[in-house]
């Protein structure tokens, strides 16, 4: 019999701990209890709305990039990932794909593949028979980490995400509430 070995890319989300949302003036706060207080014509995606880059984000992922020791581009564009669902009021999310904020870095011995900026989509709430959508989360900038399938085992995973957990707060840009799986997932 032929043994088998693991080999695991992790790919982590971060909602980063800015005053406004990724691409508006809306409050960051997706701990809002008050249904879609925290919207604006861009969140909810009307049309004729013009997306503003949060620069906030922008520096908190460069300080991600720079702690682990990744290049930081000169050049960076955001991307359409084109999907619906009702928690994504576009039908797409603003993303980045091929120009990242940050390539490579290393933590731990795992190679970072990139770092970059995304939004957040909406949260639905099942409620019986029906499911209603809270905006409130809409447009909260998340970081998003890539590594290589570099990772051997569940134990230098855990290892890993607790690293960076620690980073991601020493830093002062994430929470980093893996345990909440809202801000790390």
């Amino acid at each position: 019999m032929t043994k088998y070995k693991p080999t695991i890319g992790l790919e982590i989300h971060a909602e980063l701990r800015t005053k406004t949302k990724m691409f508006c003036n809306s409050k960051n706060d997706p701990e809002e209890k008050k249904p879609n207080t925290n919207i604006c014509p861009i969140c909810l995606a009307h049309p004729g709305t013009l997306p503003v880059i949060n620069q906030e984000a922008v520096l908190s992922v460069i300080k991600v990039g720079l702690a682990l020791g990744g290049k930081i581009a000169d050049f960076t564009e955001f991307d359409r990932k084109n999907y619906f669902y009702p928690d994504i009021p576009k039908g797409y999310q603003i993303s980045q794909y091929k120009y990242p904020i940050v390539s490579g870095g290393n933590l731990k011995g795992v190679v970072i593949t990139r770092v970059h900026l995304e939004e957040d989509t909406a949260n639905l709430k099942h409620q019986g028979n029906s499911s209603l959508v809270d905006y409130n989360r809409a447009g909260v900038p998340l970081m998003e980490l890539v590594t290589e399938p570099v990772v051997e085992n569940a134990a230098q995973a855990v290892a890993f995400a607790k690293e960076l957990q620690l980073i991601l707060r020493a830093l002062g840009v994430s929470e980093a509430n893996m345990e909440k799986g809202a801000d790390a997932r």
